[in-house]
């Protein structure tokens, strides 16, 4: 029987572990899909369902699995630790606890390598308890796997402690109805409000894959503007290189022509101040030629100005004489 509870679940019995409280099998629907669904149910006519209720023998088969189930789950509350540290001991206290459940329970089978099998006495209820052997597969993993693998957290022993009481309630509340009034409809309401959580959950996730892949798309955005970042600073970095090649190129020209033009400039005032020293010297060679020629002609004036002045004197003595001579006979008588 439980095998065939594990081919019907689709999935092999290595992935049944501690951890996995909910198997969800297929892809979720895209936010297309859904638009078109909740068209369609807009569009549909609400029709009231007429609930007929079962008869006596089926309310008391279908009572007597939701007890079960019930039993089972309070059983997993029992033997669930509240944190699994894998040591002996707490398998002890798990058996200590199996005995000291009331009679009633133990007829309940519940696969474990710690309790002997028996076989159940209602077929009809071991088909019909699906949970129950989802929870005895559960429970044969924590203790079969090994203690590393069995390790849980808190947190997770929390939310399957809080799902094993959620469904233990939902069934309680429908064995209630059953009992008087042959009907499950609470049962209905809350599978409704569960699929609409499970396809508020797969919006979530597709929302999660649609934002994953704009994260993706933004990260290679992001990456090829790195990249062409990179390059254009690479390429500015060269172009910089480049500038600061020319600069200094131009700085080493510059030193040289102002060094060519320091020396040509000091050879230039070298040779001009040597042409402005022999212009020099030549002027006052030519100076010193005028000044002994303006001496020579002094001096010849001078001897000139002498000449004429004794030539004067002799004239003037010559004319006196001259003069004398004529009037000497005057005087002479």
């Amino acid at each position: 029987m439980e095998e065939g509870q594990l081919e019907g679940s689709n999935l092999p019995a290595k992935v049944w572990h501690s951890e996995v409280t909910v198997s969800v099998i297929g892809e979720p629907p895209s936010a297309v899909e859904e638009e078109k669904e909740i068209a369609e149910e807009t569009d549909r006519e609400v029709i009231p369902e007429i609930i007929e209720p079962l008869s006596i023998l089926d309310v008391l088969r279908i009572s007597a699995v939701l007890e079960d189930t019930t039993d089972q789950l309070s059983i997993l509350n029992y033997i669930m630790p509240v944190q699994y540290e894998g040591r002996q001991s707490i398998s002890m206290k798990k058996n200590k606890s199996l005995e000291k459940l009331p009679e009633a329970s133990r007829p309940l089978k519940i696969t474990s390598p710690f309790l002997p099998k028996e076989e159940t006495k209602l077929p009809e209820i071991q088909k019909g308890s699906q949970f129950t052997n989802e929870f005895n597969k559960m429970q044969d993993l924590v203790f079969k796997t090994p203690t590393r693998q069995t390790i849980m957290s808190v947190e997770i022993l929390k939310k399957i402690q809080i799902d094993r009481q959620f469904l233990s309630d939902i069934i309680t509340d429908t064995r209630q109805e059953l009992e008087e009034s042959g009907t499950f409809t609470s049962l209905k309401k809350a599978l409704g409000k569960e699929r609409e959580n499970k396809m508020h959950f797969y919006d979530v996730i597709a929302r999660e894959e649609k934002g994953k892949k704009q994260i993706r798309s933004l990260q290679k955005q992001l990456l090829n503007v790195k990249r062409e970042w990179q390059a254009e600073v690479q390429s500015r970095n060269e172009y910089i290189a480049h500038l600061r090649d020319q600069l200094q190129e131009m700085k080493a020209k510059t030193n040289m022509e102002n060094r060519y033009m320091k020396k040509n400039t000091e050879l230039q005032i070298s040779q001009t101040q040597k042409k402005c020293n022999r212009t020099e010297e030549l002027l006052l060679e030519e100076i010193e030629k005028l000044r002994l020629k303006t001496e020579e002609e002094n001096r010849i004036h001078l001897e000139i100005e002498t000449f004429l002045r004794k030539e004067q004197q002799v004239g003037h003595v010559k004319s006196w004489v001259t003069s004398s001579l004529k009037w000497l006979p005057c005087f002479q008588w």
